[in-house]
């Protein structure tokens, strides 16, 4: 991380070009690129530079001398240069959004998949404010909820987020002093909670609280209803932070995937079974689903998750090589949904030398999808489908998810 503190004043405007991760992209006078948060494509504004290197330059536009039709005016009031970093994009209309997540979709596939292919973003069923069902929070020294400056670990103090769930109203009134961090949690039907964490003599501690920061039990879990699949999701354990993401993404990634009576289906990153245990009562008892995935939380909640269905097994493992060659077979269908890092090391390319017939590739990140996506064409696949959904709204980011099917 580096500090977002203003270190040269640009005397000249700058005219911005075209979006990029980490900003519109733009020159300075001496001709390098400079990456702009707060502007838009066309716009001239004036810049303060946060970070400098020999090749480019970071800055925020801090004076729109002539704006962009597609402006318009930040629904958060933390959403302004020097404010808070979550949200990149609330200054942009919701059509330039989405024409800026196309194009960045677009340009990773261009330039690192060689693949040409015109994008388009699906938006979810609701809107974004109070979508997010998680939220991470710093605390400040007096003990306020705060979240990061962009690019920095500043600290900007909040008393409510636009984007996050309105249950969250009564943490940022409550004191959380000694927490490092702090993340609401209102998933499913229950009562919203906090996860608090504390670094103590005795090393990390987690601890879980209401909002008003009263201990709650250990065992508190958050229970899901996913088009009548319930899921139970333990406080430490991953889940799609957008409302509408885990219902939407199971709809495709069963139509994707297409599976049949007596399939074997591997789910890599299986996290607490979202695929893997509908997917096993689509195969059904003639069938079977390896489920694998390396946090013992999320392992622990997918056994429980799976109580029954007999035709499931759920690996406590990393994905690897090893571990892709142990559960993948020729001829299998495989889901894979990585974090944003993508694949690791070999493993794409292990998957390629064991043959399933279909892959269905969840990401939340389109440049290290792309990546991962040149081998896997490189290996034989074909990119039969993509879909792009737009559940990080207010972002840059989005959600991809493929179908590569293999070559006869």
């Amino acid at each position: 991380m580096v500090s977002s503190e203003i270190i040269e004043q640009q005397s000249s405007p700058v005219r911005v070009e075209r979006p990029a991760t980490g900003g519109a992209v733009g020159r300075l006078e001496d001709g390098r690129v400079v990456f702009v948060r707060n502007a838009l494509p066309g716009e001239l504004v004036h810049v303060e530079i946060t970070e400098s290197t020999s090749k480019f330059s970071r800055a925020d536009a801090v004076d729109i001398l002539e704006a962009s039709p597609d402006r318009v005016v930040p629904p958060c009031p933390y959403a302004h240069p020097g404010g808070c970093g979550g949200c990149d994009l609330q200054h942009a209309s919701l059509d330039a959004q989405v024409a800026w997540k196309s194009a960045l979709v677009a340009e990773h596939l261009r330039r690192i998949a060689g693949v040409e292919r015109d994008v388009s973003v699906i938006e979810p069923p609701t809107s974004a404010e109070a979508s997010r069902t998680r939220l991470r929070c710093a605390v400040t020294d007096d003990g306020r909820l705060a979240l990061r400056a962009a690019r920095s670990h500043e600290r900007i103090e909040i008393d409510h987020c636009w984007i996050a769930n309105t249950s969250f109203t009564p943490a940022f009134a409550t004191s959380w002093h000694g927490a490092e961090e702090v993340e609401l949690r209102a998933i499913g039907d229950g009562e919203a909670f906090a996860v608090v964490r504390r670094d103590t003599p005795r090393g990390m501690m987690y601890e879980l609280c209401s909002l008003r920061g009263e201990p709650l039990e250990p065992s508190t879990q958050s229970r899901v209803n996913v088009r009548g699949h319930v899921f139970s999701v333990g406080p430490r354990s991953f889940w799609q932070s957008h409302r509408d993401a885990p219902t939407l993404l199971l709809d495709n990634v069963l139509e994707l995937a297409e599976a049949r009576p007596d399939d074997h289906v591997t789910d890599l990153f299986s996290g607490v079974g979202l695929f893997a245990v509908p997917l096993a009562k689509v195969v059904g008892p003639g069938g079977r689903v390896t489920a694998v995935e390396s946090s013992a939380y999320a392992v622990r909640d997918a056994r429980q998750n799976a109580e029954g269905l007999r035709n499931l097994k759920v690996r406590e493992w990393s994905v690897t090589p090893r571990s892709v060659n142990d559960a993948v077979g020729e001829g299998d269908v495989v889901v894979l949904d990585p974090p944003r890092g993508g694949l690791a090391k070999g493993v794409a390319e292990t998957l390629v030398r064991r043959r399933p017939r279909r892959l269905i590739y969840v990401s939340c990140d389109a440049a290290t999808f792309a990546r991962d996506l040149k081998i896997l064409l490189a290996g034989g696949y074909s990119l039969k489908d993509l879909r792009v959904f737009d559940l990080f709204p207010m972002t840059e980011h989005v959600e991809l998810l493929s179908r590569l099917d293999l070559a006869s």
